[in-house]
């Protein structure tokens, strides 16, 4: 296992929901917490996965997933057992979606 840790600061959104979870943790899948935490307007993410060397991939997919949704004062948490960077996206964006109840 891999650990990666991210933290984007000045985000501009924030989530007011309890925590959410999505996603399953399984071959090729993955699951993403998401939760309100008071970090100064910051959005931190770890990343746990079993697919280690794939750093570089992992820091641009979070790169564009801040950029598409600017968090702040929340940490996301991700178990990754394999899921390729189109599955990351998508559970981030459906995690950030259930905690905005939809809207984008």
């Amino acid at each position: 296992m891999e650990t990666l840790n991210y933290r984007y600061d000045n985000g501009t959104r924030t989530l007011s929901m309890a925590p959410q979870l999505v996603g399953v943790v399984g071959s090729g899948n993955l699951e993403v917490l998401i939760e309100s935490a008071p970090l100064d307007g910051a959005c931190t993410i770890e990343v746990k996965t079993a697919a280690a060397g794939f750093g570089a991939i992992w820091a641009a997919v979070m790169h564009d997933f801040h950029q598409r949704w600017m968090l702040a004062d929340a940490r996301i948490s991700i178990n990754d057992m394999g899921a390729t960077p189109a599955v990351v996206s998508l559970r981030l964006d459906q995690a950030v979606q259930t905690m905005l109840g939809g809207a984008r």
